[in-house]
């Protein structure tokens, strides 16, 4: 097993939000010095321009001297069934949900390797697995099945220099008060509890349940979890 790296250090995408937070909270109570890439954080970063997120990489590089722990939280969530999709929308959704990890890890997968050893996780969604009967989360459902692909291909290159990849599937997660908004309020509450009762464990899910299962890939004791995705959704998925 790779021993503990002194004070480790995490760089976690989307950290100023719902589930993001979450993440940097668990892993700051696990001892690594986080560092939030967001649109409004510790470093600002827009995640849809390569040289924005380079930029941002570099500059945690400079303040802290390496990077650990990449966990890719943020997410593109913009709506479009296939007779509406246009290419700068699918492409926008592209660039922050599967081209920004890759190009953090451009920069910060070298000073890893030189270490033999580093941790990456991605966010993405059990709705790969399972679409639900909604069409206009086609482009958000593609990224996250490109990104899974990613991961997949970046834990055989990565692997042999101690670097392990993975993601983090969560099923439906409410945020408190909802996020349709008031006039969608009954239609959220009726699909919320579709969902719920079509989980295994018939509990919402909370942020908590994905910071878990998180913070156990990045340990050093994880070394053998490559190339995986799990699922923290309450049994809705089964695979």
């Amino acid at each position: 097993m790779p021993e503990i790296p002194d004070t480790p250090v995490a760089l976690v995408t989307g950290g100023a939000g719902f589930i993001g937070s979450a993440i940097v909270e668990r892993l700051q109570a696990e001892g690594h010095r986080v560092a939030v890439l967001d649109r409004e954080s510790e470093y600002p970063v827009d995640l849809s321009d390569e040289e924005s997120v380079r930029s941002a990489a570099r500059q945690v590089l400079a303040d802290h001297g390496r990077c650990d722990v990449i966990v890719h939280a943020a997410a593109s969530f913009e709506l479009a069934p296939l007779p509406d999709l246009r290419a700068d929308l699918l492409r926008r959704v592209m660039a922050v949900n599967v081209e920004s990890p890759i190009w953090l890890l451009q920069e910060l997968s070298p000073g890893m390797s030189e270490r033999g050893y580093g941790r990456v996780v991605f966010i993405v969604s059990d709705t790969f697995f399972n679409p639900p009967p909604v069409p206009d989360m086609l482009p958000y459902i593609t990224s996250k099945g490109a990104l899974i692909g990613a991961a997949r291909s970046l834990a055989r290159s990565l692997g042999p220099q101690g670097i392990t990849v993975n993601c983090v599937a969560p099923g439906m997660t409410p945020p408190p008060g909802g996020g349709m908004g008031a006039d969608l309020a009954d239609v959220e509450n009726a699909l919320v509890e579709d969902v719920r009762q079509s989980q295994a464990i018939r509990r919402s899910l909370v942020p908590s349940d994905v910071s878990q299962v998180v913070a156990f890939l990045v340990r050093p004791e994880a070394e053998m979890m490559t190339g995986q995705t799990l699922c923290p959704d309450g049994g809705l998925v089964l695979r």
